[in-house]
């Protein structure tokens, strides 16, 4: 008897599936579309035609990143569309605290079993994350990998292109003391702290997703699931009118570790540690974990997920167009000369 002939579905890799996914998507990701964008989905690679005649001296800047174990927060909870959102922030926020504009981001989807509709819902987040930072969509990669991930998980990995002007690049050269320190609210979690946050919910606490706590609003799944805020069209409004000196998008190490990477020698950032309000999500993983209050500090962004040092004759201006922009905004503090070897932060 003939053997049957072995095909990839076989094997269990599905093209079919992978073409009614890039079907699906092709709206989501033509609304995200910018007039320097040349390709349409599925091509080899995309095309975008920069336009560097809108800058003096254009400098590229770039950024790649993932989403960590809020992942698990989807697959727990069968809820998908946010994760991408997320992932479009994890990159943006990090380009435009030098002052650079997003303009085009790819993502990288991995998984044990393409699943379409799950895939979609996926991208779909990622479509809403660049519409929210402005930035066209312009290509990805989706792999079915059978045997390496599992058939219910999937990885996501973002990378994003910006440009600004070299003379307009946010370093943190001119921050000195007497600057202020202006911190934006965050919406929770964001993407950073979910291994420990996991760990006292689920483990310590003994909690399911679908379970709800005293203090919050929705289960403690959808709560954690909450996306990252994009800040990507607020800086830019601000950078239009105001001298922004220094800016920290606090992610993984926290205030304590992502404030002094964008300060000079001679400089601490003190910091009144009670100055503005943290969503109740901290105060009970601080006291269901006994989380010491550094730690708390070096692990989670407690409330803040980015930070302004200014000049202080322009807070109050600044401060009033954060309003608004409808930023939730507080002054936290400011920045001291100090004799140390790096820049550090002190909270007080």
């Amino acid at each position: 008897m003939e053997e049957k002939s072995a095909t990839y579905k076989d094997a269990g890799v599905d093209i079919d599936a992978g073409n009614r996914l890039v079907e699906m998507i092709k709206p989501m990701v033509k609304s995200t579309s910018r007039p320097e964008v040349l390709t349409e989905l599925g091509g080899f690679g995309g095309l975008f035609a920069f336009q560097a005649s809108k800058y003096k001296n254009p400098t590229l800047v770039s950024a790649t990143d993932g989403v960590g174990t809020k992942l698990k927060l989807a697959f727990d909870t069968g809820k998908h569309d946010t994760v991408g959102i997320d992932l479009v922030a994890m990159c943006v926020n990090d380009i435009i605290v030098q002052g650079a504009e997003p303009l085009f981001f790819l993502d990288y989807l991995a998984t044990g079993k393409l699943k379409p509709e799950q895939a979609a819902e996926v991208i779909q987040g990622i479509a809403a994350g660049c519409r929210q930072a402005g930035c066209a969509l312009i290509g990805g990669e989706t792999a079915e990998m059978p045997g390496f991930y599992s058939s219910d998980e999937y990885d996501l990995a973002g990378f994003c292109v910006g440009a600004v002007d070299h003379e307009k690049i946010i370093d943190g050269a001119s921050v000195t003391a007497g600057d202020t320190i202006i911190g934006l609210a965050s919406t929770g979690l964001h993407s950073n702290g979910y291994s420990l946050a996991r760990k006292i919910f689920f483990e310590r606490m003994g909690l399911s997703v679908n379970d709800k706590i005293d203090g919050l609003e929705q289960s403690i799944g959808l709560e954690l699931l909450t996306p990252t805020r994009i800040y990507v069209k607020t800086i830019l409004n601000l950078i239009e009118d105001f001298t922004i000196k220094s800016i920290s998008h606090i992610t993984g190490g926290g205030l304590l570790e992502n404030i002094p990477r964008c300060l000079p020698r001679g400089c601490v950032a003190r910091i009144e540690a009670n100055s503005w309000e943290k969503p109740e999500i901290f105060n009970i993983m601080r006291q269901a974990g006994n989380i010491e209050e550094r730690e708390m500090h070096r692990t989670f962004n407690n409330g803040l997920g980015m930070i302004l040092v200014v000049p202080k004759e322009q807070t109050d201006a600044i401060m009033q167009r954060l309003s608004d922009l409808d930023e939730r905004a507080w002054v936290i503090g400011e920045i001291h000369k100090s004799d140390a070897e790096k820049p550090s932060v002190e909270l007080v």
